[in-house]
C-alpha cells in the first residue's frame, strides 16, 4: 500500500510537500503542471478568473520541476517524487521524464476546468479510450526504466465508462490508475466503482476523493484500491488524523 498526497492547483509545490511528509506520505505529487503551448494558454486564462494555477513558460518548465524534485529529494531521499503533468501530445512529458531523481510520470486526464476541455486535455482525454491507449503507450516505451506512469482520471463522466477507462490505462502499460471517484451529487466517494474496477483489472489502484479520516481511507481499502491519495484534507498543510493507521 501507498500513500500518495494528491496534486492540487496551484498548491503542490516542494514548500508544501515538505510540511506533509512527516504525517507519512510515501509519494509526493508536485503540479499539475501545463507543459506546451496550448496548455499553458489555458492555465493563463485560468489564472485571470481568479483560480489558482501553476502556469511556467515551456522554457522554465523542466528546470523548475527538477528543481522541485531536487529541493524533495535533497531531505528524504526514499520518498518517490511524482510530477502531475497535462499535454496535448506524449512528446513534452517524455522530455520532462528525462529529469533525474523524479520516479513517477503523472498523465492528467483528470482536471476538468473548460479552458482545458476546450484543447482536448484533462478530462476530455477519457471521451476518446483508442486516443488515450496511444498517448500512455507512448510516454511508457520512452520512460527509463526505473521509472514509473500513472495516470489520474475522474469516475463518473457523463458518456463515459469508467470501468473501460481503467482497462485502457492497464492495457496502454501504465504502472498506477489515480482514480477520483467522484460520485456528483454526494458527499463522499463511489467506493462502488472502485470495486468494479477492482475486479474487473489487475492494476494498482490508488484511490482518491472524500478521504478525511481513517474510516474513510480504510473503506477506500477494502473496496479494492492498493493506495489512498489525499488532497483537500491537506490542504491547510497538516492532516487532522494519523494516516499510518489506514
Amino acid at each position: 500500500m501507498i500513500k500518495v498526497l494528491a496534486p492540487m492547483a496551484g498548491i503542490s509545490n516542494s514548500s508544501f510537500a515538505l510540511k506533509l511528509i512527516p504525517y507519512g506520505f510515501d509519494v509526493i505529487t508536485l503540479g499539475g503542471y501545463n507543459t506546451d503551448n496550448k496548455t499553458i494558454n489555458a492555465g493563463e486564462k485560468i489564472l485571470k478568473r481568479g483560480r489558482a494555477e501553476f502556469n511556467i513558460s515551456e522554457e522554465d518548465l523542466i528546470s523548475h520541476i527538477e528543481s522541485e524534485v531536487n529541493i524533495i529529494k535533497d531531505k528524504h531521499s526514499k520518498i518517490d517524487v511524482s510530477v502531475n503533468l497535462r499535454a496535448i501530445s506524449p512528446d513534452p512529458i517524455i522530455e520532462i521524464s528525462k529529469i533525474n531523481n523524479l520516479d513517477i510520470i503523472e498523465i492528467n486526464a483528470h482536471c476538468r476546468q473548460k479552458e482545458f476541455l476546450e484543447i482536448g486535455c484533462g478530462q476530455e482525454m477519457l471521451t476518446n479510450p483508442n486516443k488515450l491507449n496511444d498517448f500512455v503507450s507512448e510516454v511508457v516505451k520512452k520512460l527509463k526504466s526505473k521509472q514509473k506512469v500513472s495516470v489520474k482520471v475522474r469516475a463518473n463522466v457523463q458518456g463515459v465508462d469508467s470501468v473501460n477507462i481503467a482497462k485502457t490505462v492497464e492495457k496502454a502499460g501504465a504502472d498506477y490508475l489515480h482514480i477520483d471517484a467522484m460520485k456528483p451529487g454526494f458527499p463522499t466517494a463511489d467506493f462502488d466503482i472502485i470495486k468494479k474496477i477492482a475486479n474487473e483489472t489487475n492494476i494498482f489502484i490508488i484511490g482518491n476523493n472524500s478521504i478525511t479520516d481513517i474510516e474513510s481511507g480504510q473503506k477506500m481499502i477494502n473496496s479494492g484500491a492498493s493506495g489512498i491519495s489525499i488532497g483537500r484534507a491537506a490542504i491547510n498543510g497538516k492532516l487532522n488524523f494519523d494516516i499510518s493507521k489506514i
